[in-house]
């Protein structure tokens, strides 16, 4: 289980982009959380209740650049300072195999518990990209069913579908 972001000095920003709200959170060793409003695993209100507004933040103000630019096109890759301490080491593991699938790419459940050399894990894999705190950034919209179907997104299928859209290769036949 993911202990919930809710230490001290945490700094927040809220952002507006084209999927909806979107809810930025830093800590002094760089961003936290990127979640979608009312998205599944959003800390609860007695979490957020220590969060301060700092939309000076410098993490928080290079993630909203960095996200604006992705929405429009102009980015694939992010370079804020990300603190993924507030999972398991197994979530952090998993977290950190989800920033190995690249922008226009996917992978599946099953690939990634292969990777981790985790084989019989998928599932234990699939609750860990479940609870991924730093939507978008760290790609878990990029992780498909084994059969390529779109399963889950904490954010909402439609978000996910969305992404995976405005990530695709252009169409060389257009």
């Amino acid at each position: 289980m993911t202990t919930t972001p809710a230490q001290p000095n945490l700094s927040t920003l809220r952002m507006e982009s084209p999927l909806g709200v979107l809810h930025l959170l830093a800590s002094a060793q760089g961003l936290c959380g990127v979640w979608f409003e009312n998205q599944q695993h959003f800390p609860p209100e007695e979490a957020r209740a220590c969060w301060t507004a700092a939309p000076e933040d410098p993490w928080l103000k290079q993630a909203q650049r960095e996200l604006s630019g992705y929405f429009a096109g102009q980015r694939e890759t992010f370079d804020v300072p990300l603190d993924l301490s507030c999972g398991t080491p197994f979530q952090r593991s998993v977290w950190q195999a989800l920033l190995g699938v690249g922008c226009g790419q996917t992978s599946s459940y099953g690939r990634l518990a292969q990777q981790l050399n985790k084989p019989k894990a998928v599932r234990a894999v699939g609750a860990a990209v479940g609870r991924n705190p730093v939507s978008i950034i760290v790609p878990c919209h990029r992780i498909l069913g084994s059969g390529g179907q779109l399963t889950g997104y904490a954010g909402g299928l439609w978000r996910k579908e969305a992404l995976l859209e405005l990530e695709a290769p252009p169409d060389l036949l257009s």
